[in-house]
């Protein structure tokens, strides 16, 4: 995959903390299961009509039970939502724990600066599990970071695993990585996310994809048009994405984005603790003040 990157701004403070995301289900307590059992989160709380997922510490995953929700079809939305670990170890152990469960695996990737596993769960949503190589490692020819997509070395990673070691949940220290989303322009899309929330275009894929960050990390938020160019929004109530969740980092940061959104006329509901925007193809992103 060739690739116009775009070197990240490293000494940019970041502003905001991702997640969670909220996932519309049809199928609670299958979806539950396949992200506790399979997958291996922490149930956090679960009330018949929300299951909230994560690991003892954080929260990454909001499941919203609408048993006759209908599939999305051919929308934006959601393309994946991605699980970091926090050593090479752990997806090495997760990669073992799939394969003596007989999970099937939808790809998997060796991205230069991550290690990565696809899959999709029951309802049709993509997922990623990765871990990060250390920065020290990127690699920035030209003065632009160097993502790409090749074939990843099942053995070499599968030798990193104890397999001694049962499977016991993704550990303290996982977060939420990225989000990926399914867009219907990439330029209206790219130019919201670095004017309204001033990320960082980190990669550019042709006229396809694009990848955003803050303090220059690989990216906080992926978008492309692969199978979504000139796509509607998903019908509201349908099966998917229904939002992901953005917290400030700073009060000044809170205000210039208030300033940013009304300027651009994509505020919607907003309070004093909260503002809700929608990106150009209609993804929603609920952004919380400093706690």
């Amino acid at each position: 995959m060739s690739s116009n990157n775009i070197k990240a701004n490293e000494t940019n403070t970041p502003e905001y903390t991702l997640g969670p995301a909220t996932l519309i289900v049809a199928d609670l307590k299958r979806c539950t299961d396949f992200y506790h059992q399979t997958i291996g989160l922490t149930v956090r709380q679960s009330d018949g009509q929300h299951t909230s997922l994560g690991t003892g510490l954080q929260e990454f995953l909001v499941l919203r039970h609408m048993p006759h929700a209908p599939p999305a079809g051919i929308t934006t939305g959601l393309y994946h939502i991605a699980f970091l670990l926090p050593g090479r170890q752990y997806l090495a152990r997760q990669l073992l724990h799939f394969e003596r469960t007989g999970v099937q695996l939808s790809g998997a990737a060796d991205h230069d600066v991550s290690e990565a596993l696809y899959l999709t769960d029951p309802e049709g949503n993509g997922l990623e599990i990765y871990r990060d190589r250390p920065r020290d490692e990127w690699r920035y020819p030209g003065g632009h970071l160097q993502m790409g997509t090749k074939a990843l070395d099942w053995r070499d990673l599968l030798a990193a695993a104890d397999s001694t070691e049962p499977f016991t949940g993704m550990p303290a220290g996982t977060r939420l990585g990225h989000i990926h989303l399914r867009v219907s322009d990439l330029a209206a899309s790219e130019a919201f996310y670095r004017n309204v929330l001033a990320m960082d275009l980190t990669a550019r894929y042709g006229h396809d994809a694009a990848f955003l960050s803050y303090n220059g990390y690989h990216h906080h938020l992926g978008i492309n048009t692969w199978e979504s160019r000139g796509a509607p929004p998903a019908p509201i109530g349908a099966r998917g994405l229904d939002h992901f969740s953005l917290r400030m980092a700073t009060s000044e940061a809170w205000n210039l984005l208030l300033s940013r959104a009304a300027a651009m006329n994509v505020v919607k509901k907003p309070s004093s603790e909260e503002t809700w925007l929608r990106d150009p193809s209609g993804n929603a992103i609920r952004v919380q003040r400093p706690a």
